[in-house]
């Protein structure tokens, strides 16, 4: 029954920060000064931020890595592993660039985008491979490594979105605050974090 619960407030938290990035986060006056999670980035590219820009595109890549250290004891024979692990690669691509960016003079800022999507893919394939309830050591590494995912997602999108909000504030002429998706992708990431932080402390 604990197990249950646990997996349930993972599930949640997962959840939290999926949806959050498709919320609000920039509160504008009007529908179109409004800016969702995946809109951020792109909205921001003029902004000077070179590639710390990117950093708005880390809860997807995030989100997918704890994903997928989530599963590191689960059997890899059954269909529910394939499923939560191919979702959580799916949902890595969310921050895949335009291919006319990846093409372009600047390409070399939208690098770290891919190399993160694909070492999501090689995380992905290294489960396949050596994952499963054989290794009893392999879930107490997947919560360490849920947890740094964690914590990466939790403060460098809040940095980087601190560091914009004044600046569009200026730029729109009204003061803006934080939307609920910048509120739901911190509780999510910032719940994940205790959880696997408590199941660490329990080893």
């Amino acid at each position: 029954m604990i197990k249950q619960h646990r997996q349930t407030f993972f599930l949640l938290s997962f959840t939290m920060i999926f949806i959050g990035y498709l919320m609000v986060w920039l509160p504008g006056p009007s529908a179109g000064l409004q800016f969702l999670g995946i809109e951020m980035g792109e909205w921001t590219k003029f902004f000077g931020l070179g590639v710390k820009r990117n950093w708005f595109y880390l809860p997807p890549l995030t989100l997918a890595f704890m994903m997928l250290f989530f599963t590191a004891g689960w059997e890899n024979g059954r269909f529910k592993t394939w499923l939560f692990r191919g979702v959580a690669v799916a949902i890595s691509l969310l921050a895949f660039p335009a291919l006319e960016d990846l093409t372009g003079p600047s390409q070399s800022e939208y690098l770290s985008r891919v190399v993160g999507i694909g070492l999501v893919v090689v995380v992905a394939g290294l489960l396949l491979l050596f994952g499963g309830q054989k290794r009893p050591w392999l879930p107490t590494v997947g919560w360490g490594l849920m947890a740094a995912a964690g914590l990466v997602g939790l403060i460098l999108p809040t940095l980087i979105y601190g560091e914009v909000r004044p600046y569009a504030s200026e730029l729109i002429g009204v003061t803006l605050g934080y939307g609920p998706g910048f509120w739901l992708n911190l509780l999510g990431h910032a719940a994940v974090v205790g959880l696997a932080g408590t199941q660490l402390a329990k080893k």
